[in-house]
């Protein structure tokens, strides 16, 4: 008897609730562009295998690491790009609006000899583009919600076996970009922006100026700021803002509006000017900040 697949969808309401729909992640989402945000996940399991699609209006800030004893094949179907990576890997990044993006999660005992762990060190986390990148991808989007949308979906042995042939097919026929320099440029640029962003995580209730965050990071002002620009599209101070405006969110969903104000929550993420946090909370979630104390999940 053929197995069967387990299939969920998530239609969300909330970067904390996009970041929890699915299992097996070490990740963090931040709200990054103005507007409500909406988000939706169709995750199926099957026989050793997860694929998901993931689809988000405003850009977000994610910082994750993969599941363990897996190996991810990522296609970003905004840019029609494959990236590969494993438990070890480890990035923050900012997507763009209106991202989507489809992974097949292959345990590494359905790979046996075939998970090909020099080929990850040298391509982990690198841009690959392919014909074939596109194609899958936007294969595997439309056979999800094709799954989603079936009463009892089966034949799980048959799809995870092609989903494993598919991927590392596709993984041949991909290559990184070209350029050198540009691959320099990205590793350099994506260190700079994990140290940042651990010293802010291991910390977060103090407030850092760019100054620390440059000596955190090893480099001058100028580079840090040409490295947020470039891998972010954010200055460091906006940057810095948006986060302090995502932890006042957070406390917000996690809040009694019994027990908390809205005015002890901007303190606490140091908004001194009560009513300029409303406005830029109002801007940034489409919702004042009662409204998001009021709504708690």
């Amino acid at each position: 008897m053929d197995a069967p697949v387990s299939v969920q969808v998530f239609d969300t309401l909330d970067v904390e609730q996009q970041r929890t729909a699915i299992g097996g992640w070490d990740q963090q989402y931040a709200q990054m562009s103005a507007g409500r945000f909406q988000g939706r996940i169709v995750h199926a399991q099957m026989d050793g295998i997860a694929a998901y699609e993931e689809r988000m209006n405003t850009r977000v800030e994610q910082y994750f690491q993969a599941p363990a004893n897996a190996l991810v094949f990522s296609f970003d179907l905004s840019g029609d790009t494959l990236y590969l990576l494993d438990s070890q890997s480890r990035n923050t990044w900012i997507t763009p609006e209106n991202y989507r993006e489809t992974a097949v999660v292959i345990d590494l005992d359905r790979l046996g000899t075939r998970y090909p762990e020099e080929v990850l060190e040298e391509l982990a986390l690198f841009p690959l583009r392919s014909p074939q990148a596109k194609l899958f991808g936007s294969w595997l989007s439309k056979t999800l919600n094709k799954l989603a949308d079936a009463k009892a979906p089966s034949g799980g042995q048959d799809l995870s076996q092609q989903l494993v042939e598919d991927c590392l097919y596709v993984l041949e026929c991909s290559l990184p970009i070209s350029d050198q320099r540009q691959q320099r440029r990205l590793t350099q640029n994506r260190k700079i922006i994990n140290r940042v962003f651990e010293l802010t995580n291991a910390y977060p209730e103090d407030i850092f100026n760019v100054l620390q965050l440059a000596k955190a990071a090893g480099v001058s002002v100028r580079q840090l700021q040409q490295s947020f620009f470039q891998y972010t599209g954010l200055a460091p101070t906006a940057w810095l803002r948006l986060r302090r405006l995502n932890a006042a969110h957070r406390d917000l969903l996690n809040a009694s509006p019994e027990h908390t104000t809205v005015a002890e929550i901007a303190m606490r993420r140091c908004f001194w000017h009560l009513g300029r946090f409303a406005e830029s909370y109002r801007e940034l979630f489409g919702e004042s900040p009662r409204c998001t104390l009021q709504r708690r999940p």
